[in-house]
């Protein structure tokens, strides 16, 4: 597996990822050629899937847009955009004290920021950023997709992660949106052999999201992986970038720590109030027994077949000999949601960055496309049709956690 681009050693005459066809960039500004359209279909999916949303509350009687601002962590997300942190705690049923620490920073701090230089209220403020940063990382998994197997795979790539059955959470007021665009670009430049920039987007991707180290751990992986390519002649960017890339995840834990007085274990006394904690899959497996004996609705056998799917098509990812920092990445994201505790309706949201488990059915979708156009456009409007379904009823019907 490799790590960054492939050499290059005649500039005539690029050398490219096995079966890759030779996919040329436009010369404006370097965007890759298709990349217009692709974002384009992104577009009108995820548009479908918010008119879904809003039709679906129209006929419950229910306010039309609220949803998609004030939807479980969203309102945290708000508290601490207006208030700060320390000022809003809850207790649950069963005594546990949940706080706002539990949440990092970084989108809080954008809404604020843009509500400071902007008339928007902080709910309209946190949609437009989760809206433009599920544009951005569209388009950052369309770059790592064309970059390694050309436009049609990169195309399918965006396509299939738009049509997510939980894709709806792109367009709430949640970080999903922004750590993927952050994880993208991160991965990007580790593949381009940009170090300074990924490390520096992957410190981002820490204050952005509790799985942030997920990118931090990738990049710093496929730097030492690189290193060792290079028995030890690595440039210093590289190593400055692996330095870089956990300082966000690692600031805001130890910070946690230091307001709790437990510098090294604070953070993680916090999460374990929400219930979330590495268990090593026994609060998944009492959940699938649970889920067996007694059944589950509808939310939460699609949150069980969502997950189970994603270990599936890690496995194909491996086969597929993916860019180790594109393994690591996806892999550590299944880890979590595989092993760790918490709601298992939520655990699809966890996997919602890992865009890499995709790779697999886009190639496949690809070269449907190229023998039978008509299979392919069903296959895809059939998926688009469950996401927007299953999207409207988790955001509008739905009372499970997101």
């Amino acid at each position: 597996m490799s790590t960054s681009s492939v050499p290059r050693p005649e500039p005539a005459a690029p050398s490219r990822p096995a079966g890759r066809p030779d996919q040329p960039w436009t010369a404006r500004r370097g965007i890759p050629e298709g990349a217009p359209a692709a974002l384009a279909l992104f577009a009108a999916v995820r548009l479908a899937g918010v008119l879904a949303v809003i039709v679906t509350n129209a006929v419950r009687g229910h306010s039309l847009v609220r949803t998609f601002a004030h939807s479980w962590d969203s309102r945290w997300y708000l508290h601490i955009a207006v208030h700060g942190y320390g000022d809003k705690i809850w207790i649950t049923p069963k005594g546990a004290v949940q706080t706002d620490w539990a949440f990092f920073p970084l989108y809080p701090a954008l809404i604020r920021g843009l509500t400071t230089v902007l008339p928007f209220t902080p709910g309209k403020a946190a949609l437009i950023i989760a809206w433009a940063a599920a544009g951005v990382a569209a388009y950052g998994i369309y770059a790592i997709g064309h970059h390694l197997y050309g436009r049609g795979v990169a195309t399918a790539l965006v396509g299939l992660w738009a049509a997510l059955p939980h894709a709806v959470e792109l367009t709430i007021a949640y970080t999903e949106s922004l750590f993927t665009a952050l994880a993208a670009w991160s991965l990007y430049g580790v593949l381009k052999g940009r170090w300074l920039w990924a490390g520096a987007l992957a410190a981002l991707a820490g204050l952005s999201r509790p799985t942030g180290f997920a990118v931090a751990g990738a990049v710093g992986l496929a730097a030492g992986y690189e290193a060792l390519r290079r028995r030890g002649r690595a440039p210093a960017s590289l190593w400055a970038g692996a330095v870089l890339a956990p300082l966000g995840w690692l600031g805001y834990v130890l910070w946690v720590g230091t307001q709790t007085g437990d510098v090294l274990g604070g953070y993680f006394t916090v999460q374990s109030a929400w219930d979330s904690r590495f268990d090593f899959g026994v609060g998944s497996a009492r959940f699938v027994k649970a889920l067996l004996l007694h059944g589950g609705g509808v939310v939460y056998p699609a949150a069980l077949a969502i997950v189970a799917a994603g270990v599936l098509l890690f496995a194909l990812l491996c086969l597929e000999r993916a860019p180790l920092v594109l393994v690591v990445f996806a892999g550590v994201l299944l880890l979590l949601v595989v092993a760790g505790s918490g709601s298992f309706s939520s655990k699809p949201r966890f996997l919602l960055p890992a865009f890499p488990l995709l790779i697999p059915m886009a190639r496949a979708l690809a070269r449907t496309w190229r023998a039978r156009p008509a299979r392919a456009v069903l296959v895809h409007g059939a998926l688009t049709l469950l996401s927007l379904l299953f999207g409207a009823y988790v955001v509008a019907v739905a009372r499970s956690p997101l």
